[in-house]
């Protein structure tokens, strides 16, 4: 049965481990086939903005292409 699993990041992509802990935990539920939607508010919206974390850009990029929902 394929779920639907929402995270929401609301901290600074560089004060925090929130962001990689969200983008692996994306990472493992899209392996397992659910469904996976991402919002950000507040400061969370940094982490997913071009050229705030480079590496993580292409991290996103890839969740993205496989299915990652992505709300701002």
């Amino acid at each position: 049965m394929s779920r639907e699993i929402v995270v929401f990041l609301t901290t600074t992509p560089y004060s925090f481990e929130n962001t990689h802990t969200i983008f692996k935990l994306a990472d493992a539920a899209l392996n397992k086939g659910h469904k996976v939607r991402l919002i950000t508010s507040g400061d969370g919206v940094f982490s997913v903005v071009k050229g705030q974390l480079p590496q993580s850009l292409s991290i996103l990029s890839n969740l993205v292409e496989r299915g990652l929902k992505v709300d701002i």
